[in-house]
């Protein structure tokens, strides 16, 4: 087989591949010989029909496939024998396919950039030093008081905090609109789960009035309503004052405490809370370990790379607003810059990869599986469903990889501890 290779650009090469005539016509000769040990054809027994018949019958179809595995076996072959790795896969376009002649084809592709790894050894990073106090287990269970609130009718105007059960119908320029239309839904003001103007105008309505409430939808929404003037016509079909539990014995069983009470609730509130602070605090640092890795290692991306990245995270973008029709995708420019920013992480954490000669640490991956099933009911049957999941164990694989990376650099780095508080570093109660 003979290969050539050509830079046409930073990363882009061309390629061009001559297979021989020889490796076709074996190829072909063996699968028609498979084909007749298995081939069904009127007037001959199973395994029986004479290849000559099944050339006849067959040979045009099995060609075609036998190069088009060629293409992709020997393209595989050349980048292993020309040293290179593709960043995505390759245009292919035939030169001559002709029967008993060489096979030949071009290929052109990106190539993953060369990194000379900078910035490592010796990384300035701060670490946010901070406890769990008295006074933020007080906020948390005031938390999870507001989780078990009741509501309870009330003849007076709405105010902060009640719960408005509303009818709605929108419109915008006159014309209803997809999501524009609610009976008997619950509005807790104050809590900002609906458009801020639309619950501020609820303050000071009553049970049985109607009211017109007009705004502005954000312009980071669905298409269908972004940056619009929308009009509802709202009826208020009642109102609700919250009422909060005592934190007693009830209140603690509430949440799974059997024994020991509102004490027991608070040592595990305060044991959970920790957990999420050690977190919080894990991916301040590893966010200043990405962003340092980037700022020192400038490199040029491969297009094809980031053009799939940008895919990815229009359909993600598009799954969590709901939105299934592929013409309704949010633009995709907004998404290059955050997808050039995973390209280049993604290439940097390989690189580290080869250079610490990292490898899976599959005691982490079954601990990580092992947390995850302990949330089921049934934890063994959770974990069985895991370890036979090939994509769940490369994505947990995948998982564990780069935390193992993010360690190999914390551990070469010059740390600071800064002080900090639980509510900075987990934004609580702001």
């Amino acid at each position: 087989m003979q290969v050539s290779v050509e830079a046409i650009g930073t990363l882009e090469r061309r390629m061009e591949v001559q297979v021989p005539a020889e490796r076709i016509e074996q190829a072909v000769n063996e699968r028609l010989q498979r084909l007749s040990r298995t081939v069904r054809l009127k007037g001959f027994r199973p395994g029986k029909v004479p290849v000559k018949v099944v050339r006849q019958q067959f040979g045009e179809q099995v060609r075609q496939e036998v190069l088009g595995d060629l293409l992709q076996q020997t393209f595989a072959e050349a980048i292993v024998q020309q040293k290179l790795t593709p960043a995505g896969g390759p245009k292919i376009e035939p030169l001559n396919m002709e029967r008993g002649s060489d096979l030949k084809y071009r290929a052109v592709f990106e190539v993953v950039p060369d990194i000379d790894l900078k910035g490592v050894e010796g990384m300035e990073l701060s670490r946010p030093v901070a406890e769990v106090t008295e006074a933020d287990i007080d906020a948390m269970i005031e938390n999870l008081r507001l989780q078990r609130a009741e509501y309870v009718v009330v003849d007076r105007e709405a105010r902060e905090t009640d719960r408005v059960i509303v009818d709605f119908e929108g419109t915008i320029d006159g014309l209803a609109f997809d999501g524009g239309k609610g009976e008997d839904v619950p509005v807790v003001l104050g809590e900002k789960r609906m458009l801020e103007a639309f619950e501020t105008a609820l303050i000071g309505t009553r049970a049985g009035e109607q009211k017109v409430v007009e705004l502005t939808f954000p312009d980071d929404g669905p298409p269908s309503t972004a940056g619009k003037q929308a009009r509802f016509e709202v009826k208020i079909k009642s109102v609700a004052e919250r009422r909060l539990p005592e934190v007693d014995e009830e209140f603690a069983k509430s949440f799974g405490i059997e024994e020991g009470g509102p004490q027991r609730l608070r040592e595990e509130v305060k044991e959970n809370m920790e957990r999420e602070l050690a977190a919080a605090v894990r991916a301040r640092i590893k966010q200043q370990v990405m962003d340092n890795l980037i700022a020192a290692n400038p490199i040029e991306l491969p297009k094809t790379m980031v053009e799939d990245q940008v895919r990815e995270l229009q359909l993600d973008a598009a799954r969590r607003l709901g939105i299934r029709d592929a013409s309704q995708l949010p633009p995709a420019d907004k998404f290059v810059e955050p997808a050039r920013r995973r390209v280049a992480l993604t290439l940097l954490f390989s690189e580290l990869v080869r250079h610490a000669d990292l490898k899976v640490d599959q005691a982490r991956v079954q601990e990580r599986f092992e947390e995850l099933a302990a949330q089921f009911p049934d934890p063994e049957q959770a974990l069985q469903l895991y370890r036979t999941n090939p994509q769940l164990q490369r994505q947990m694989e995948a998982a564990v990889l780069e935390d193992q990376v993010i360690d190999w650099v914390i551990e070469r780095a010059r740390i600071t501890d800064v002080p900090s508080t639980f509510k900075e570093l987990m934004n609580f109660g702001a």
